[in-house]
């Protein structure tokens, strides 16, 4: 049974930073993409950013160059360090893994099966 658990969450004045976990547990391999997902109230969920087994990312625009998004295999755990941050970056956040390869968008919801249960941003 795998388990993706996400930290770090919390509230932060716009300008600030916040920096998120994610362990993944239980998962026999090694998961091939991992990626982050927010969601705000009374929108759609978006893809934030996406990294693969081989390190390549992937950001939304409205986030490149503020947010950096990595990963530490040995210590199955993925991360999203949000700098200058903004009001509408204010959304529950989800931490997303797929074992296969992705074969469409890597910021898109669709190819990952595989959710934590999210950690609440705020930024006023």
């Amino acid at each position: 049974h795998v388990q993706l658990v996400e930290s770090g969450g919390g509230s932060v004045q716009a300008g600030g930073s916040l920096s998120l976990s994610c362990v993944v547990k239980g998962s026999p391999a090694r998961p091939y993409c991992m990626g982050w997902f927010r969601q705000a109230p009374g929108k759609e969920r978006e893809g934030v950013a996406a990294i693969a087994d081989n390190g390549a990312t992937s950001y939304a625009d409205s986030v490149k160059g503020r947010f950096t998004i990595s990963r530490d295999n040995a210590k199955h755990t993925l991360y999203l360090q949000m700098n200058s941050l903004k009001p509408e970056d204010t959304a529950m956040y989800y931490c997303a893994a797929e074992n296969r390869p992705v074969v469409g968008g890597p910021l898109d919801e669709d190819e990952y099966s595989e959710w934590g249960q999210g950690t609440q941003v705020t930024v006023s």
